[in-house]
């Protein structure tokens, strides 16, 4: 117990280290930008006057240090600044596009999980055989597929073609209406969990083979214990505990692929956020949506890593 609880207290000592540490490379990499605020926000048509006295009120005339350790503040307090000549919050913002993003991450990653476990089984327990090798070739495929790419396709396929799924448009609440959010996730997600599904069938392929060839699995089927029994309770369980670290680290990348899944399929997330701060010149909105994706990114992975280590028991000895 005091070795997990080392390694878990490492996390936690990690997590605001990494954290300083992304807000140190936003802020100055945004600091470098050439835009400048005063203008962007106040329009091209605005009087130098009024550029200084824009940057005079937001500490843009300040030293670099002090302006960093204001942002520093400010996030501590929740405050990431303003955009836009109605001086909208960045935190606000954040906050009605983060929820679509994570939903479209996890539903992504459901879809992911799903394909890579049913087909890693069975290409596992037919190995060398035909389904087997129909998988392998399915599975490379899968992992070579751009998820951009994916995406236009299925938009040709079903939205242009077929006409049987929205391409854009509002996206329902999941609560209110789950058929419409679920027809209007659906292309997204899957564009966005097929690759992750390719490269998790050859891990639990793997995983599957290694835990199927040792001493206990040939024992308990000499033993006349049924071969699905074994496989189900035993031999699955066993098996996951490697691809749960990959999987660990794919939730991160997936956020970053979701955000430019948002872009193409227009849904109001985190893309979108960034991509109108960006055609917009709003800086201060691109950095708070960065650092909050860098953010997301950083705590996902290390709570996968902490569950990964309170369900493997080796690691717990190390």
């Amino acid at each position: 117990m005091s070795n997990l609880l080392r390694l878990i207290g490492r996390r936690l000592i990690a997590l605001p280290i990494m954290i300083f540490g992304v807000t140190i490379l936003v802020f100055f990499i945004m600091a470098l930008s050439p835009i400048d605020q005063a203008y962007s926000v106040l329009g091209e048509n605005a009087t130098e006057a009024q550029a200084e006295q824009y940057r005079e009120e937001h500490g843009l005339n300040d030293p670099i240090l002090v302006q960093y350790g204001n942002f520093i503040v400010g996030l501590v307090q929740g405050d990431l600044g303003t955009y836009g000549a109605n001086n909208a919050s960045v935190a606000d913002r954040i906050g009605e596009a983060l929820p679509v993003t994570l939903q479209l991450t996890f539903f992504g990653l459901i879809i992911g999980v799903v394909i890579a476990v049913i087909l890693g089984v069975i290409s596992a327990l037919y190995r060398d055989r035909w389904p087997d090798q129909i998988i392998r070739v399915f599975s490379i495929a899968c992992i070579a597929t751009p998820s951009f790419w994916l995406a236009v396709l299925m938009i040709l396929l079903f939205s242009s073609m077929l006409h049987v799924l929205p391409a854009s448009g509002p996206l329902p609440s999941l609560t209110a209406d789950p058929g419409g959010w679920l027809a209007r996730m659906a292309m997204p997600a899957i564009a966005l969990g097929v690759p992750v599904a390719g490269q998790l069938t050859r891990v639990i392929r793997t995983s599957m083979v290694e835990e199927l060839d040792k001493d206990y699995v040939r024992t308990v089927l000499g033993a006349g214990i049924p071969k699905r029994v074994v496989v189900a309770r035993n031999v699955l369980r066993n098996a996951l505990i490697t691809p749960v670290t990959v999987l660990g680290l794919r939730i991160g990348y997936l956020i970053g692929g979701a955000v430019v899944i948002e872009v193409i399929f227009n849904l109001p997330g985190m893309g979108m956020a960034i991509l109108s701060g960006i055609q917009s010149s709003y800086t201060m909105l691109v950095q708070g949506v960065v650092l909050c994706v860098a953010i997301t990114f950083i705590i996902i992975n290390i709570i996968v890593d902490m569950l990964y280590i309170l369900i493997d028991p080796r690691i717990r000895t190390v």
